[in-house]
């Protein structure tokens, strides 16, 4: 059984709202849940507020509405990453490179 959501990422509104089919999450592909799944983990493990991120994602999804919406959380995540001070945009690119072919 999953832990439950923190209703403040469950109930999300606007262009940060979470794809829903029938009340359940939506995803095309596997990728795309790893990414809410980290975004969520490295959130909690860095113990922000849940809104440190958010505003991360709707800025994502503001500045390239053409991206898909998971990938405006790994560029939120990656965003967020840069501002703390814990990888560097070439360090994100090496680690990125190194999974994808």
């Amino acid at each position: 059984m999953s832990a439950p959501v923190d209703p403040r990422i469950r109930e999300m509104e606007g262009a940060a709202a979470l794809p829903r089919a029938n009340g359940e999450l939506v995803f095309d592909a596997p990728w795309q849940g790893r990414a809410l799944g980290t975004a969520l983990a490295a959130v909690d493990a860095l113990a922000l507020d849940w809104d440190t991120f958010r505003t991360r994602l709707i800025a994502a999804i503001a500045d390239d509405p053409q991206r898909s919406y998971y990938a405006s959380w790994v560029a939120a995540l990656e965003a967020l990453t840069v501002e703390l001070g814990i990888l560097t945009p070439s360090e994100i690119d090496t680690r990125a490179d190194a999974i994808v072919p």
